[in-house]
């Protein structure tokens, strides 16, 4: 089967993106596709896959599988690739639309470089802080703030959101001492966490700066991740580092993301997205 593909990337972040507003794939086939696309040696090589498809409920819609073929709930540089593939591919006429996920629909805005799209903010919507829906297993607690995590031996501090997905946050000294490699798969899997996890590391530099690494659910480690980087935010807020309604600019190994959690309590997320290549993948 010859399926045409477009390769995008928000700071690294590089998803397959098949547009399915073209063509159908049968829903039995998507994850075996995403396993093998995002392969490096035998595949396309990338981070997962990405279906922009025709919804009921907004002008499109967008599904991202993991590169286990898992399927996750939302990707925050997959939402500004899609709403830059979207205008740009004529999907939608308006410079602010709605684009549905699992999560829900959330807010696009893209701004304009003559006719392409420069950069997008999303309205990542509300943190969902309460312990059960994150969901997270333990003593039902409104917040998981700064909560003593013991895992492989080591004692640490967790700060649990969800952003539509779940994230186990945790505050360091020195970014570049974090136990990404270490720890960030037993993590992700550590039965506390009954959905799995995604797992960040931050460093506040200061009000206005954070240093962030993640590890993500299904994926492993990844240059950015959009909500990880909405996460992050919130978790610093809510242990008093960092300042509410501020613009925080998070230092991703991709490059920056600029977050506000603002007055409404509504996460917005700023930055680019690029295009890498396109062409035709052969699957069997």
């Amino acid at each position: 089967m010859e399926i045409p593909y477009i390769k995008m990337h928000g700071l690294g972040n590089n998803y397959i993106y098949l547009d399915l507003f073209k063509f159908e794939i049968a829903e039995e086939r998507l994850s075996d596709i995403a396993q093998k696309v995002s392969n490096v040696n035998t595949g396309i090589g990338s981070d997962g896959l990405i279906l922009i498809h025709p919804s009921n409920v907004a002008p499109i819609g967008m599904r991202i599988f993991n590169k286990d073929g898992s399927e996750g709930m939302s990707c925050g540089n997959g939402l500004r690739c899609t709403a830059k593939y979207a205008f740009e591919a004529g999907l939608v006429q308006d410079t602010s639309f709605q684009i549905e996920t699992r999560a829900g629909n959330v807010e696009a805005e893209v701004k304009l470089m003559g006719d392409e799209v420069e950069e997008v903010t999303i309205n990542m919507g509300k943190p969902i802080l309460r312990r059960s829906l994150i969901p997270m297993a333990g003593k039902e607690r409104e917040k998981v703030v700064n909560e003593t995590f013991i895992v492989a031996g080591e004692e640490l501090k967790v700060t649990a959101v969800s952003m539509g997905n779940p994230h186990a946050v945790f505050m360091v000294e020195d970014i570049n001492k974090a136990p990404l490699y270490e720890l960030g798969e037993t993590i992700e899997k550590d039965p506390r966490f009954p959905e799995g996890v995604n797992v960040e590391f931050v460093e506040v530099l200061n009000e206005s700066e954070l240093n962030f690494r993640v590890w993500e659910r299904g994926s492993g480690v990844t240059q950015a991740c959009g909500t990880g980087a909405c996460a992050a935010v919130v978790a610093a807020t809510l242990n008093q580092l960092i300042p509410k309604h501020k613009t925080i600019t998070v230092h991703l190994d991709g490059g920056d993301l600029f977050i506000t959690w603002d007055e409404n309590d509504d996460v917005w997320m700023n930055g680019g997205a690029d295009i890498i290549a396109s062409g035709v993948y052969h699957y069997r």
